[in-house]
Order: structure tokens, then sequence, then C-alpha cells
């Protein structure tokens, strides 16, 4: 009866380290999906960033005018946003 009930003890052991291994396994990668989809992120980011640097630059020396009108309004609807 005892070598029995140490049997099942044993089991239940190793089904419990199972399980929580393949927990283990799973959290481990959802947390890699999440940080790859983040470095992504982060790289289409950078990506915007630099497309949108050169546009700027671009249109600071084609229209210099139109492009400070543009900076004025972009500051205004910013700043009315702010103060709501």
């Amino acid at each position: 009866m005892a070598q029995s009930s140490y049997t099942r003890g044993s089991d239940l052991k190793e089904k419990a380290a199972d399980q929580f291994s393949k927990a283990a396994d799973q959290v481990e990668g959802a947390a890699n999906r999440v940080a790859d989809q983040g470095r992504q992120a982060a790289e289409r980011m950078q990506e915007v960033a630099g497309n949108f640097k050169g546009a700027l630059d671009k249109s600071i020396e084609d229209q210099p005018m139109a492009t400070l009108a543009g900076a004025a309004v972009v500051g205004f609807v910013l700043g009315a946003l702010w103060k709501s």
C-alpha cells in the first residue's frame, strides 16, 4: 500500500513538473515573440523617421516659406490640443 501511494505521488510530481516546464516554455515563446515584434516596430519607426527627415530637408530646401507655414500650423494645432 505504501509503495503504490509513493508511486502515485511520484507520478503526480513528474506530471506537475512536465506541466510546469510546458507552461514555462510557452511563456518564454510568447516573450520572445513580443520582443521580436517590438524590435520590428522600432526598426519601422526608425525608417519612417529617416524618410520624414529626408522629406523635411528637401521641403526646407525647395520651399522654405511653405515649410515654415506648415510648421506654424502644426505648432498651433498641437498648442490647441495641449491646452484642452
